[in-house]
């Protein structure tokens, strides 16, 4: 058994730019906004590129190889890893949760998420939650488009960490690159796109009426407390613990013996560089990688000077 790697994918939007190449990726488009790293969606799919998977899809893996995910129950993969360039403003938008999904959006998986900023420039600012204190409130401060009023304006600094759970009016700020952990959902309900237009000349679609359905009212500040965990050369900081997932940030300086214990985990390698040993083999990973660990790898060493961010359910 050997960790996979995988190949991610690419997407182009219009707030997207060229800062994805500093993750040593060979990006497609001038305005790349979205590297999928762990994608097992109809609108994209990553495909291991080593061993005896090689060129499967993720999604394919969870189909036919169960085993590798410790015999997880359900009808898709459950997660979805992005890396987000956000180039100009990202369009203020809102996610509903699964049982508003499944009934409006053809059984689509609801779609909570979470935001670890990996780099942004100096008082880049998000969007996170808003002022309505009612949903009367909201529908009104939105028909009026009093945004600057209804739009709670937060500003960030790399190794910030933001919990959004379905529900939470946000969007991502200019100058800002993202790793995203979320449900395997691909469904957003635009609130407000700055009016502007596509490439065609067209203002993108808006989705107010669901927007305001699926909101939660009044909006309320997920207070995090991490407490991280020292081993030998690796510090283990427990960023969330929801239903839906769970993250941490690993960081490196050395060496370190742990044993997988999840279903599975996928690591995501936002800074240096490092190598994994196990069973005797070495697997060398940089800024940039993407892998899996099965839930049968048992023990296995990490060694080197990096970061990463580390999910499973």
């Amino acid at each position: 058994m050997e960790p996979l790697f995988f190949e991610p994918i690419f997407k182009e939007r219009i707030w997207g730019g060229k800062n994805l190449t500093s993750f040593g990726y060979d990006i497609p488009f001038n305005q790349t906004g979205e590297c999928w790293a762990f994608a097992a969606h109809s609108n994209g799919q990553s495909v291991v590129k080593n061993g005896a998977y090689k060129g499967l899809s993720l999604g394919e893996l969870w189909e036919k190889h169960r085993e590798l995910f410790g015999n997880t129950a359900g009808d898709r993969f459950p997660l979805l890893t992005k890396i987000l360039d956000a180039n100009q403003d990202l369009s203020v938008q809102v996610h509903p949760n699964d049982e508003y999904a499944r009934i409006h959006e053809n059984g689509e998986l609801g779609k909570t998420e979470c935001w670890y900023i990996i780099d942004c420039k100096e008082n880049a600012e998000i969007i996170y939650g808003h002022h309505a204190k009612t949903q009367e409130e909201l529908i009104r401060m939105i028909n009026d488009e009093e945004w600057d009023k209804l739009l709670r304006s937060v500003k960030v600094k790399p190794g910030d960490f933001f919990y959004v759970p379905s529900g939470t009016i946000h969007a991502i700020g200019e100058g800002i690159i993202i790793l995203e952990t979320q449900q395997n959902s691909d469904t957003t309900y635009r609130v407000y796109d700055y009016n502007r237009k596509d490439s065609e000349g067209n203002h993108r679609e808006l989705h107010i009426q669901k927007s305001i359905e699926v909101t939660e009212v009044p909006f309320t500040a997920n207070k995090l407390n991490t407490q991280p965990e020292k081993i030998a050369g690796l510090t283990i900081d427990s960023l969330i613990e929801c239903p839906y997932f769970t993250v941490q940030k690993w960081e490196l300086d050395g060496t370190a013996s742990l044993k997988q214990q999840k279903p599975f985990l996928l690591a995501s390698v936002i800074h240096g560089e490092g190598e994994l040993i196990h069973n005797g083999n070495h697997s060398f990973f940089k800024k940039g990688d993407h892998f899996l660990l099965p839930g049968e790898f048992g023990e296995f060493g990490l060694a080197g000077k990096s970061e990463l961010i580390i999910s499973s359910i």
